[in-house]
């Protein structure tokens, strides 16, 4: 395991790759979408950040988004999984090359469907 001070500092909207703890060994490492704060992220005591993972099973689920290999730099289109929010340990990413960060439109989209997948409604925030 590295040390905090060779952790990787990924910023929100940037994709990388990771193996979730819940994949069987030895399968590829799968993308995930960073969507804490930056000031979260590079802070020196902050050793996990919070990620979305991508999927290529397109399940047209109403809270998922479906992005094109344009939009993202991923060989396929996918959809990121709101609902499947993650605390990533740093020391287990790894960088996605030719990857895009993604638009701040589509993480503004992403947190609403976050807060819905909770059942919280737009009232009930305050």
């Amino acid at each position: 395991m590295r040390g905090f001070d060779q952790l990787p500092e990924p910023r929100r909207g940037q994709i990388w790759f990771v193996l979730f703890p819940s994949d069987p060994p030895g399968k590829y490492r799968r993308p995930v979408l960073i969507v804490s704060t930056d000031r979260r992220n590079t802070h020196p005591n902050a050793s996990t950040v919070l990620a979305i993972p991508f999927s290529t099973t397109l399940t047209e689920l109403p809270i998922h988004i479906r992005l094109q290999p344009g939009e993202t730099g991923l060989p396929e289109p996918s959809e990121l999984q709101p609902e499947n929010i993650s605390t990533i340990r740093k020391d287990t990413l790894v960088p996605a090359p030719g990857t895009r960060t993604l638009s701040e439109i589509i993480l503004q989209t992403l947190a609403r469907n976050v807060v819905f997948a909770m059942g919280v409604q737009p009232k009930d925030i305050t």
